[in-house]
């Protein structure tokens, strides 16, 4: 009995030997006929009860050995057939073939229209200018012929610093303005595009942070016609050949005189009628002649030099080239939104 038992160990170790798995998929059977949790060495290790006591132990290693044999056979050939894969899926690579798709992304809304502005006003000789968005007290405001106790600063209630009465968030880029006339005598043509903050309500029309383009041109005898004639052009260039403006007088503590331009819109349709309130007129920037005093503040002769300024939100340009009727989309980085100008360059 104990002989025939021997044997078989030694068929089932020369059957180890002579079995050559030729894939991934054969090697797998291989390891579960011989070393899975019912594999066939398990039945050679139940007959060592069957074997007397002095033949035990070869009786023991001889299994052993055909264990060790089958593990090591596994390891050997599992490592050569992966690497064999490995090298035929490279082999099998179409170079030429498309790649995968890589999905666009797209300027933001506010980014397309500032530059579109700048790219405007570009071509009629003004430069763009930028410079912080912690501002201090004088520049944002003194400069501007807004003192501290001056009730225009009402008008931009914004966000100080902690601890600090001098420094703030600027609530318009005119504060750029100042900076360049500070350091630079006319003839000045510049625009200043950038984010600017307010301490104002969120709503549909609002926001606390929003983005301006102002414009400055400080020469000799600039007068209201050149800054009528520079509106006009820019309205046609922004919103077609056929735009029609008109200024209406306003106050800015900083420009003497002052005016609202307003772009028409018609009211042909709903949200047009909306959004202009009935009147088919839509307030998009505010403009005048510079205030001799800010040319003063800023060291400028206003007894030699003249000049003109206007600002205008880009969002509300937005609103109405896109027809977005919700100004809170524009920050609140919603993929679904922001996928509509894929194609928007």
């Amino acid at each position: 009995m104990s002989a025939d038992t021997f044997r078989k160990v030694d068929e089932m170790k020369a059957a180890i030997e002579a079995d050559q798995p030729g894939d991934l998929q054969a090697l797998e059977q291989f390891r579960i006929k011989y070393l899975g949790s019912k594999n066939v060495i398990k039945v050679l290790f139940g007959e060592i009860r069957n074997i007397p006591n002095e033949q035990k132990k070869e009786y023991g290693q001889r299994v052993n050995a055909v264990k060790e044999a089958a593990e090591a056979k596994y390891n050997s050939l599992k490592q050569q057939l992966e690497t064999a894969a490995e090298e035929a899926a490279v082999k099998d690579i179409d170079l030429t073939a498309p790649g995968e798709p890589i999905e666009l992304g797209s300027r933001h809304p506010i980014a397309v229209t500032m530059n579109r502005i700048i790219r405007i006003f570009e071509r009629i000789g003004f430069v763009v200018a930028d410079d912080r968005e912690i501002e201090d007290d004088w520049h944002n405001f003194t400069a501007m012929n807004t003192p501290e106790d001056h009730p225009a600063r009402d008008m931009q209630d914004t966000f100080y610093l902690q601890n600090s009465m001098e420094m703030l968030l600027r609530t318009h880029t005119s504060s750029v303005q100042a900076r360049v006339m500070k350091h630079t005598q006319p003839p000045i043509r510049i625009i200043a595009p950038g984010r600017v903050y307010r301490n104002e309500t969120v709503s549909a029309r609002s926001h606390c942070q929003f983005h301006q383009v102002e414009g400055l041109y400080v020469d000799e005898n600039v007068s209201f016609a050149d800054l009528k004639q520079t509106l006009l052009y820019f309205a046609r260039e922004m919103f077609g050949p056929d735009a029609q403006i008109r200024l209406r007088p306003s106050y800015f503590p900083f420009t003497e005189p002052s005016a609202e331009m307003d772009v028409y819109l018609g009211t042909e349709t709903e949200k047009d009628y909306r959004l202009t309130k009935g009147t088919g007129w839509l307030e998009i920037l505010g403009c005048g002649m510079v205030d001799p005093t800010v040319l003063e503040n800023c060291g400028i002769d206003s007894t030699k030099y003249t000049g003109f300024a206007f600002g205008m939100g880009i969002e509300r340009q937005a609103l109405r080239l896109y027809d977005i009727g919700d100004i809170r989309l524009f920050f609140e980085n919603d993929v679904r939104f922001l996928k509509q100008f894929a194609s928007t360059i």
